[in-house]
């Protein structure tokens, strides 16, 4: 049983004591409920307890290219942060999530190595299409496309026709078709990104590329009957057009990420690609815009898309430095920082990385401190703060954009299925352990792999 002053429930945030048997949450009771003879009780204290967030969004690269990121430092720091679920995306690793086979590797790769439970989005690319169906068949939770360049040459776009093909293939099964949206001829006009200036990159990634892309993607969405996912947007502009589909019917959700509203394009330096990603981090009225649709529910999720590399790839030039940002640690206390300063509370956090996520990959025992839900939990300080040394956190590669920056809320433990697998004995102020072993020095890894049921 774990006790706190602040436990985030779907009714609210109030104390309460959570019962755990079997990897399972049994019940949600008032605080000082007697615990049944013979159980663990720990008490987090003052701390909060929120629902394990669930991440859709995560690039680990492993194989073929763990030396950017693996299986298990990606999950170490999903887990530092308070992260109990990620879902990989099936590029940047090598060969790419595109068919049974090469889901059998991935799989083989993370089998025995990962901190917290892990499932796994397939792909969409041009030469695979007669392979969704035996993808989704084998467990994915829906597939990625891109409609512009990926980045990486073994996974390539989809041109108009294509795309057509994949949205009626998948809608024929009721999957899931999340896109990275940008326009290709939008970003072609626009002027080519090279050199250190911030501006110039930013420039090159306009949001008409964001708006082009999703109006067609809702056209097509409606046309098959599809159910379509916005990943990562950036640019503001757009949001018309999601609510606007979504009032008239069409299944169309969206994401956004913790830099997107958290970091602006005014405070990125020349020459710091740390920040580079695509679609890029805008102005700071844009970044307001974001806020309100994450708080109006236009957009539905607040996930990392970590995507890590080597630093010798974040070379001082826009044009050529890789773009992604890593942040897997991060996420719940950059969203933390910003939410409070603006008046949102600990059950839109959750609402938004936990309960939401949860939802959109159809994972119904995930993302939420409720009877019938894995005992998963993230426990944090709200109050405390801290100051990021890229030194200290797990991810394989120490770069972050968020270097140097004083954070609020720091995650003082984490709960997967009923194990601690974060954390220490004291764990707040006036915290204690009453009883069993809680010692988790050591322990291996105990993250499972799951599948789309």
């Amino acid at each position: 049983m774990l006790r706190a002053d602040r436990v985030v429930t779907p009714d609210g945030v109030r104390p309460a004591a959570v019962a755990v048997a079997g990897g399972r949450i049994t019940a949600v009771l008032p605080r000082d409920a007697p615990a049944p003879p013979g159980a663990c009780v720990v008490d987090h204290g003052t701390a909060a307890l929120l629902p394990g967030l669930v991440d859709t969004h995560v690039h680990i690269n492993d194989p073929g290219r763990a030396h950017w990121e693996g299986f298990p430092t990606a999950t170490r720091a999903a887990a530092a942060g308070g992260i109990t679920t990620l879902l990989d995306m099936p590029l940047n690793s090598l060969p790419p999530t595109t068919s049974p086979d090469r889901l059998a590797t991935k799989r083989a790769a993370a089998r025995d190595r990962v901190h917290v439970d892990v499932g796994f989005w397939g792909g969409a690319v041009p030469d695979n299409l007669d392979r969704l169906r035996p993808l989704h068949d084998a467990g994915v939770f829906g597939f990625k496309c891109f409609l512009s360049p990926s980045g990486v040459d073994e996974f390539p776009p989809l041109d108009p026709e294509r795309l057509a093909r994949a949205m009626a293939e998948i809608a024929a099964f009721d999957g899931l078709l999340i896109v990275h949206a940008e326009d290709p001829a939008q970003l072609s006009a626009a002027p080519a990104p090279t050199g250190p200036r911030y501006a110039d990159f930013l420039a090159s990634r306009p949001p008409a590329a964001e708006h082009a892309a999703i109006a067609r993607l809702v056209e097509l969405a409606a046309r098959h009957g599809a159910r379509v996912h916005v990943l990562h947007l950036s640019a503001a502009s757009a949001l018309p057009l999601i609510a606007e589909a979504r009032a008239s019917g069409v299944a169309v959700t969206a994401e956004t990420c913790p830099h997107f509203l958290t970091l602006t394009a005014e405070e990125v330096p020349d020459g710091a690609t740390e920040f580079k990603c695509c679609p890029p981090i805008r102005e700071a009225a844009n970044r307001d815009a974001l806020w309100a649709a994450v708080a109006d529910g236009t957009l539905d999720c607040v996930v990392s898309d970590h995507s890590p590399c080597t630093a010798d790839l974040k070379v001082p030039d826009f044009g050529h430095a890789w773009g992604g940002i890593a942040s897997l640690q991060l996420g719940l206390s950059a969203v933390w920082t910003a939410a409070a300063e603006r008046g949102h509370g600990l059950a839109d956090v959750a609402r938004w990385m936990a309960t939401a996520p949860a939802r959109l990959a159809g994972l119904d025992h995930k993302g939420a401190i409720a009877p019938g839900r894995d005992a998963d939990l993230a426990v944090l300080d709200p109050e405390a703060t801290f100051t990021v040394d890229p030194a200290a956190l797990h991810h394989r590669n120490p770069v972050t954009a968020y270097a140097g920056r004083t954070l609020r809320g720091v995650v003082r433990a984490t709960w997967l299925r009923g194990t601690r697998i974060v954390g220490e004995d004291t764990v707040a102020e006036g915290a204690a352990v009453v009883g069993g072993n809680a010692d988790d020095a050591g322990r291996p890894p105990t993250g499972r792999l799951i599948e789309r049921t």
